[in-house]
C-alpha cells in the first residue's frame, strides 16, 4: 500500500493533502480546542452545564455556588488565550492546572463514572476520559510555541 503513494497521481494528491494539513492543522486544532473550552466554560456560570452536578459532587469541600462559575470562567480563559498565538503558553499553564481536577470524579465518584470499575465507563466517565485527547493536543500545541523564534 505504501508504494502507491510514492509516484504518480496519488503521490501528487497525497502531497497536496498532507501539505494542507501541515499548513492549517495546528491552527484548526488550537481554535477547535479554544471553542470547546469557551463553549463548555460559558455553560457553567450560566447554570446550563450538564457537568454541573458532577463538579458539585466532586469538589464538595468548596462552595459550589462559587466554584462552578469560577471553573467556568477559568475554562473560558483557557479558550480565549488559545485563540491568540502569543498567549498559548498561558493557555497551556491554565489548562495543566485545571486538567488534573477533571479526573477526580474517577476516584471520588466511581459509582457515577463507571458501570464496572475500572474498565466500563458511564457517559460521564467517557466525558472525563476524552480529556486525554485534550492533554495530547495541548502537548502538540505547546511544541509550537517556539516556532519562528531564533534557536
Amino acid at each position: 500500500m505504501e508504494n502507491i503513494f510514492k509516484t504518480g497521481t496519488l503521490n501528487t494528491i497525497d502531497k497536496k493533502i498532507a501539505g494542507w494539513m501541515e499548513q492549517y492543522g495546528y491552527s484548526i486544532l488550537r481554535i477547535s480546542i479554544a471553542i470547546i473550552f469557551i463553549w463548555f466554560g460559558l455553560l457553567k456560570p450560566l447554570g446550563l452545564s450538564p457537568a454541573e452536578s458532577l463538579v458539585r459532587g466532586t469538589v464538595y469541600w468548596l462552595d459550589p455556588d462559587f466554584f462552578v462559575p469560577f471553573l467556568g470562567w477559568w475554562e473560558v480563559a483557557i479558550g480565549v488565550t488559545l485563540l491568540f498565538r502569543p498567549l498559548i503558553r498561558i493557555a497551556i499553564l491554565l489548562l495543566f492546572l485545571q486538567i488534573p481536577g477533571t479526573f477526580l470524579p474517577l476516584i471520588l465518584l466511581p459509582d457515577v463514572t463507571f458501570v464496572h470499575v475500572p474498565y466500563a465507563l458511564t457517559v460521564e466517565g467517557q466525558y472525563i476520559i476524552k480529556n486525554l485527547v485534550i492533554i495530547g493536543a495541548a502537548l502538540v500545541l505547546g511544541g509550537t510555541v517556539r516556532k519562528g523564534e531564533g534557536k
